[in-house]
């Protein structure tokens, strides 16, 4: 036996077909235990007032710090030398718990950051921002009371069929103004408790996912995107708009995401910072695919370096009307902008699926693509940041073809009117 430190767990090595056990040196009973698949629980052994041997584990490695797991493993050995019974006492409460605790169980240590997501790293905010509205919107609603422990497949499958009737569809303050349910909505429900469900297991909170193996049901894929003919009336129109004041930030964040093809968000919160102009890329600190360098075209230089000038003195490309952060009100511009124009089912994901549509109308490969939009598989991307000319050069074709269609044969002699932002930033000429 030795003490346990993050040097001895790190240096413990799996055996197939086996746990493997270290216990600590110098407080007795305390030690962790590696899992054939890899996985380090830290735990303690002891007996209880009948004489028993339990286990009791403390959370996984990594989540937990050596030293963290022993404080914690010191306080349950005191209350198990005074006649207590922390084992018995966590599996009582385990065997009560609803599937709302569950859920809040979930929220309360993922934003914390002692729940890791697939890539081994904590949960974005993002993420679990979507995960929580899921919870409050249709899964407390609809089985929240359950208990855990008695939740069936069936159920599960039941409130998907539920959630896809609208039966959880409830009044809600902003867009649209109410959550009407489907299959895309009720398929993602049922992922985002599977996941829950299977943290909880994997920590031993559930003995059990009773999600596994469900049936999720497939969303409509998001095929929109618009023709040309729709771009010229989109460019058209989003002039209208801008010569009788819509929001100027609105109508530039609109263009970059059709000259780029980037993510919604990934455009409202780009920062000067990862811009560079010069040779045409953006790097994103961290995106859905992780961190990623996007090559750009000289039409969304040109657009980026506008922006940044009217947004001078001011972090993000696109500030927000009030306050420090970036604007956000890109959908309810493209809204009125598309209803002027007569355009129906646009959202800021058709402005990506169109950009992806003309790079392939000018014949790039799907890897070409895939890399322009971010979604190259692991290795991909990082070699086309060092390949750079290839992808620029796609990137500027796309980019040119798709702003010769929204500015149409323009006079090169029109001139802009002039005004100011929203922020009084002097508008661009």
């Amino acid at each position: 036996m030795t003490k346990i430190t993050k040097r001895t767990v790190d240096g413990l090595q799996p055996q197939a077909g086996r746990d493997v056990f270290a216990w600590d040196a110098e407080l007795r009973g305390f030690g962790i235990r590696v899992k054939p698949s890899g996985v380090k629980t830290y735990l303690i052994q002891y007996r209880n007032a009948e004489g028993r041997t339990r286990r009791l584990v403390l959370g996984q490695h990594g989540v937990l710090a050596p030293e963290q797991a022993r404080e914690f493993a010191r306080q349950k050995l005191a209350a198990a030398a005074r006649g207590e019974d922390p084992s018995a006492e966590r599996h009582a409460a385990r065997e009560g718990m609803t599937v709302a605790e569950v859920c809040d169980w979930y929220l309360e240590q993922a934003r914390a950051g002692r729940i890791l997501g697939r890539k081994r790293k904590p949960i974005k905010a993002s993420t679990l921002d979507s995960d929580e509205s899921r919870i409050d919107s249709h899964i407390k609603p609809l089985i929240g009371s359950r208990t855990a422990r008695g939740l069936t497949l069936r159920d599960i499958e039941a409130m998907q069929a539920d959630i896809m009737e609208g039966k959880s569809a409830k009044g809600r303050k902003g867009r649209g103004g109410r959550t009407t349910g489907g299959a895309g909505v009720a398929g993602r429900t049922v992922g985002t408790l599977r996941s829950i469900l299977g943290h909880a297991l994997r920590l031993e909170l559930i003995e059990r996912n009773p999600a596994a193996g469900v049936r999720q049901v497939a969303g409509n894929q998001k095929k929109r995107r618009l023709s040309e003919e729709e771009l010229q009336l989109l460019g058209r129109t989003m002039r209208e708009c801008e010569e009788e004041g819509e929001h100027p930030t609105g109508l530039a964040a609109i263009r970059l995401l059709l000259l780029t093809g980037f993510r919604r968000m990934e455009a409202l919160a780009l920062e000067r910072a990862w811009i560079n102009t010069r040779r045409s890329y953006v790097s994103f600190p961290d995106t859905k695919g992780g961190e990623q360098v996007r090559a750009i075209g000289k039409a969304a230089v040109a657009c980026i370096t506008e922006q940044m000038r009217v947004s001078m003195g001011w972090p993000y490309l696109f500030p927000a009307d009030w306050g420090e952060g970036h604007f956000v009100g890109v959908v309810r511009v493209l809204d009125r902008v598309c209803a002027r124009a007569g355009l129906t089912q646009v959202t800021p994901h058709t402005l990506r699926h169109t950009f992806a549509s003309v790079a392939g109308d000018l014949n790039f490969s799907e890897l070409t693509i895939k890399g322009l939009l971010g979604h190259a598989p692991r290795g991909v991307t990082q070699g086309y940041v060092h390949l750079d000319v290839a992808l620029v050069v796609a990137a500027d074709q796309v980019a040119a073809r798709m702003a010769e269609l929204l500015d149409g044969p323009r006079a090169k002699t029109a001139k802009t009117k002039r005004g100011t932002t929203r922020r009084g930033f002097a508008k661009a000429a």
